[in-house]
């Protein structure tokens, strides 16, 4: 690793004061990279460069394939400004600079989420019932379509699909500004206790959109935001001649997103086979193939990234048509439209979502909560849902999502869920889809600012880039990938900022 002086550290400064981008020079660098840095900015013109922060004695897995493994790193003004040896870092504080020692602990960029629905999450979060209100126990039988979920044979509040049925009637049915902004006040606070800082709303509200700004103002706000519009705010995005990429590092414009058939955990997907069981039963179709076209026609047209909901092979093969088409038609580099969920796949697909260019958010906890809703679809199928490791192997850089509230969001379980394939009753669906540990990482870091067009920004330890990473107590690579969940996030720090610490 390279060693730096203080003097070398304070012209790679002045560079960076100058405005270069992490393109080109990078901290880490050859000796000609520190020359030419130092000698388009003079140290005087440079200010005080001291670290706001270090950390050191770390096991720094970077997903930098430049340098994967670092000891330590530096941050000043939001951002990774150096990145070394622990020896090389702690030349460069100063008296003024927090210094934080990892301790041989495990630090890796932070954990991004790109789909899942935050700030309803968190109204849910503030609205929550307690189950003894409603009668709910361990031994209540979960109703048919849903489940009750229980930990070491105890409630552990979580119910999914039909279960929440039991408590009709007690849960609001709208919020006040002022609970839309403490629910994303509470759920940037629950998120990044879990090692997540930066989510992507797929679904939102004007209203909602409305609440991370008062969130944020407030500096409420803990996590960063992608948002991708409902129909409700898409209008008002056009008139305004908004497109993707506008706000800040915090909260800002995504794209668009709609919904084109139904759902893999209620087995409502549209499919060209049927369910097991049910031969008739080919799944649900929610837009026609003209909807479909005019949609993504609008968003492409008006530079906005569209992600479209869909989960069947039916459904992504139609959402395919329509980018393929305007790509002929209206040509734009690089446009990276969404493929939500993306669930069920095959050779042919996959072929079309590498040459698309197309981004896909494939589910990365639902294996693990919803093992029994996949006996309705067999053993052959689930060889290609969820198809984490058909993504890579066709060099499809593939984003996670949780789709939280119907799955959890706790990123350490979708690196257990990825790696094992093994649901909570210990079994395996679809093992020829498993990915290796530092896979994981990169579809739950790098992988994810991409999906935004934020991969310049963050996804990884690399100088020039958001200072956004977590410590965790153990390291994943030498752990039982069955016990990931239990991995302890013992801090989350957003842009230099703890904003979590256990």
């Amino acid at each position: 690793m390279n060693r730096y002086t203080r003097g070398e550290f304070l012209g790679i400064g002045a560079a960076l004061a100058t405005g270069f981008g992490v393109g080109d020079f990078e901290l880490r660098g050859s000796d000609a990279r520190l020359a030419r840095a130092r000698s388009r900015a003079p140290l005087q013109e440079a200010g005080d460069v001291t670290p706001d922060l270090i950390l050191v004695g770390g096991r720094v897995y970077t997903v930098d394939g430049d340098l994967p493994q670092a000891e330590a790193f530096a941050v000043k003004n939001s951002r990774f400004i150096a990145v070394g040896s622990s020896d090389d870092i702690r030349n460069l504080a100063g008296p003024g600079t927090e210094v934080i020692d990892a301790g041989g602990m495990t630090v890796t960029p932070g954990f991004i989420d790109a789909h899942l629905h935050p700030a309803s999450g968190g109204v849910r979060e503030l609205t929550e019932v307690n189950l003894d209100v409603r009668g709910i126990t361990a031994e209540t039988e979960s109703p048919p379509g849903g489940h009750i979920y229980l930990d070491d044979g105890e409630l552990n509040g979580l119910l999914a699909e039909n279960a929440n049925d039991l408590f009709q009637g007690l849960l609001p049915s709208g919020s006040t500004r002022e609970e839309r902004q403490a629910g994303v006040k509470l759920i940037s606070e629950l998120v990044t206790a879990a090692g997540l800082t930066s989510l992507h709303d797929t679904g939102c509200s004007t209203d909602y959109a409305i609440a991370y700004q008062d969130a944020y103002k407030a500096g409420e706000l803990r996590c960063r935001i992608a948002m991708y519009s409902l129909s409700d705010m898409t209008a008002g995005l056009k008139a305004a001649g908004i497109h993707s990429g506008l706000g800040d590092e915090w909260v800002r414009v995504g794209g668009v997103k709609y919904t084109a058939d139904g759902s893999a955990s209620g087995r409502t997907m549209a499919m060209s086979t049927p369910f097991i069981g049910r031969p008739d039963d080919y799944g649900i179709l929610t837009m026609t193939q003209e909807e479909i076209h005019e949609v993504v026609e609008d968003a492409h047209r008006h530079d906005l990234q569209i992600g479209i909901h869909c989960n069947g092979d039916v459904a992504i093969d139609m959402v395919l048509n329509a980018y393929e088409r305007v790509q002929r038609m209206w040509p734009r580099p690089d446009p990276r439209h969404r493929l939500e969920h993306c669930t069920l796949v095959n050779p042919s697909l996959l072929a079309r979502i590498r040459d698309t260019g197309s981004v896909p958010t494939p589910f990365w906890t639902y294996v693990y909560y919803h093992g029994n809703k996949w006996v309705e679809y067999g053993e052959e199928k689930m060889r290609f849902m969820f198809a984490h490791r058909s993504f890579l192997d066709y060099d499809i850089p593939v984003a996670g999502a949780s789709d939280y509230v119907p799955g959890p969001y706790e990123p350490m379980m979708a690196l257990q869920s990825m790696v094992t394939r093994t649901d909570s009753e210990g079994r395996v669906w679809g093992p020829n889809q498993r990915v290796t540990v530092s896979e994981a990482l990169r579809i739950a870091t790098i992988n994810g600012a991409r999906a935004s067009h934020e991969e310049h920004l963050k996804g990884s330890i690399t100088p020039g880039k958001l200072a956004d990473f977590v410590i965790l107590a153990e390291d994943p690579h030498e752990t039982d990938p069955e016990a990931f969940q239990e991995i302890g996030i013992v801090r989350t720090v957003v842009g230099g900022r703890t904003m979590h610490l256990a």
